[in-house]
């Protein structure tokens, strides 16, 4: 259903409860007058009959609108459980996801500590992993490029490295995924 209809419909059956409980009221109040002047039983039995008809429309309508209710809300409170459970496996995954980062990070920096490399080399290192040129990396780091460049090819010798593809190549090489069987 559109949001349009549905907003339609929001507001077509409380009006249709009003319309209904305006003409019950009303034709209760032609049949107490109608009592008063004496008019014939037929004619007050007919206007009750069409009160009792305008009551009735009026509790069906309710009717529908609370059980509309009740779905809505037990609808709500389903989606509430279900993002409540997306909410905590997404947490889960973010709280392992950053435990293997840890480890790999942890793993990276025992690298870098075996190639000896200077604190400023191993910054480097770490955003030549992250795939930024040296342009970005002097600008990040506040240096020039050619000593981004110079501390770049420092990384590379004391790993026994010929460049970034090979750098990165060593930590990533284990990551990939195996051949699919499909």
């Amino acid at each position: 259903m559109s949001d349009s209809n549905s907003t339609f419909e929001g507001r077509l059956i409380p009006t249709l409860i009003a319309i209904f409980l305006i003409i019950a009221t009303l034709v209760l109040v032609d049949v107490a007058a109608d009592i008063n002047e004496e008019t014939t039983l037929s004619h007050i039995i007919l206007e009750s009959v069409i009160a009792l008809a305008a009551l009735s429309a009026v509790v069906i309508l309710t009717w529908r609108v609370v059980g509309e209710a009740r779905k809505a809300r037990r609808r709500a409170a389903d989606l509430g459980d279900h993002l409540e459970s997306t909410r905590q496996a997404a947490e889960q995954w973010r709280n392992e996801a950053q435990s293997l980062l840890r480890g790999l990070g942890a793993q990276i920096d025992s690298q870098f500590i075996k190639w000896e490399l200077s604190g400023a080399e191993k910054e480097v290192a770490l955003f030549l992993l992250k795939g930024y040129s040296h342009r970005d990396i002097a600008k990040f780091r506040q240096v020039s490029e050619a000593t981004a460049r110079q501390q770049a090819r420092a990384v590379y010798k004391k790993a026994g490295m010929t460049g970034r593809h090979d750098l990165s190549g060593f930590f990533l090489e284990d990551l990939a995924l195996p051949p699919s069987t499909d």
